[in-house]
């Protein structure tokens, strides 16, 4: 579940910051950063700030300079979380926000990506982004994937992921309950286990 930790931080959101631009990819206003002709995509699911984070959007400029098409999508259809309203905390916005409808609509921007030529794609989750990506491995959707500060993510999520520890890793496990970070650790060398990342990762996206 999100924590106290996951909402502390809250970045300044805004629309024109970043290298690249916004399109339409899948049905959603979407970043995107990267050489157009990369037939290499890397899809990263926001935290519940959404996609206008400064930090998500330098996050995809980083890994786009190594060559990657990189797109982040607007998962809540221009409707992030505020902070600090107190008549929508944030477990009231998670309810309008449901990842099962996110899954779907990552769906769809994926095989938008696979419509264009793109022949391999990872994805990276944060926070609220995590479960996305995991249902996404789940069902053979990607080909790697990275989880930063999971929530939600459950021990059966963790055993029926299709992702092995070639492709999935580095992750966060901070915020996973004990059973799961067991259940990683037969799953992933430790390397891939990263509990030391929490505090880089509270500078919110």
């Amino acid at each position: 579940m999100a924590s106290s930790q996951c909402c502390a931080n809250p970045p300044t959101l805004s629309s024109t910051c970043g290298q690249g631009g916004v399109e339409d990819v899948g049905g959603l206003k979407t970043y995107i950063t990267g050489p157009s002709d990369s037939k290499l995509a890397v899809l990263l699911v926001s935290d519940v700030y959404g996609y206008e984070a400064p930090n998500l959007r330098k996050l995809a400029d980083k890994i786009a300079a190594a060559g990657f098409y990189v797109v982040v999508p607007d998962f809540f259809y221009g409707d992030p979380f505020v902070p600090n309203n107190p008549k929508r905390p944030v477990q009231g916005w998670i309810k309008d926000h449901e990842l099962d409808k996110g899954t779907e609509d990552a769906k769809a921007v994926i095989a938008a990506l696979k419509s264009k030529g793109i022949s391999a794609i990872g994805a990276a989750g944060l926070c609220w982004g995590a479960k996305v990506v995991v249902e996404l491995g789940k069902q053979s959707l990607i080909d790697a994937a990275v989880l930063c500060h999971p929530s939600f993510v459950t021990v059966d999520d963790i055993k029926d992921n299709c992702l092995d520890h070639q492709t999935m890793g580095p992750t966060c496990t901070n915020s996973l309950p004990e059973d799961s970070i067991h259940i990683l650790r037969l799953k992933l060398p430790l390397p891939y286990l990263e509990p030391r990342l929490t505090a880089f990762l509270h500078q919110s996206w």
